[in-house]
C-alpha cells in the first residue's frame, strides 16, 4: 500500500486557481464555493467580507473599493504562492469595486485542500495576504458627513 501521501488527492492540483476576479457587480457565494469544488478535498474553507455599520467608533454609511490597474495580477500572484505553500486543490478569489452599502459582499475567498486543517491555514493566509498586498482602497462614507480612505482592503 503507497503512503497516504503519495495518493493525488493528498498533493496539490495541476492548475488549483479556478477563479480569480474584480468585479463590481454583486458577488456570488454559491459560485466560489462551485469554483473550489474538488473530489480529492476533504476540506473546503470559504471566507466572507462584509461592509459592516461602523469603523473605529464611527457608523458607516456606505463605500466604495477602487483598485489599480495591476490588482488581478497581484491577487494572482498571492493565490500562486498560497498554493506552492499549501497542498490546495482548488482556489477562488473575487472582490468587489464600486459603490456598496452596508450588508454587501465585499471579498469572497475559498479553498479546498485534502484536509480541514490546511484548507482553513491555507484561506486564512490568503484572504490576509490579499488584504495586505493587493492594491485595492476604500473610501468609507460616515453618518456624521466624514469621509476617509483605507489602503489595501
Amino acid at each position: 500500500m503507497a503512503p497516504i501521501n503519495d495518493h493525488p488527492g493528498e498533493r496539490a492540483a495541476q492548475d488549483p486557481v479556478r477563479l480569480l476576479a474584480i468585479r463590481e457587480e454583486a458577488l456570488s457565494l454559491d459560485e466560489v464555493f462551485r469554483a473550489v469544488g474538488d473530489d480529492a478535498a476533504g476540506g473546503t474553507a470559504l471566507f466572507v467580507g462584509t461592509v459592516r455599520n461602523h469603523d473605529g467608533g464611527a457608523d458607516v454609511d456606505a463605500l466604495g473599493y477602487s483598485c489599480h490597474p495591476s490588482a488581478e495580477a497581484e491577487m494572482r500572484r498571492i493565490a500562486e504562492k498560497v498554493c506552492a505553500e499549501y497542498p490546495v486543490r482548488a482556489l477562488a478569489a473575487v472582490h468587489r469595486v464600486g459603490d456598496l452599502r452596508v450588508g454587501d459582499l465585499a471579498v469572497v475567498v475559498a479553498v479546498s485542500c485534502p484536509h480541514r486543517g490546511e484548507a482553513f491555514e491555507a484561506c486564512r493566509k490568503l484572504i490576509d495576504d490579499l488584504k495586505h498586498e493587493v492594491p485595492i482602497w476604500k473610501h468609507q462614507r460616515f453618518s456624521d458627513g466624514t469621509e476617509e480612505w483605507v489602503g489595501a482592503c
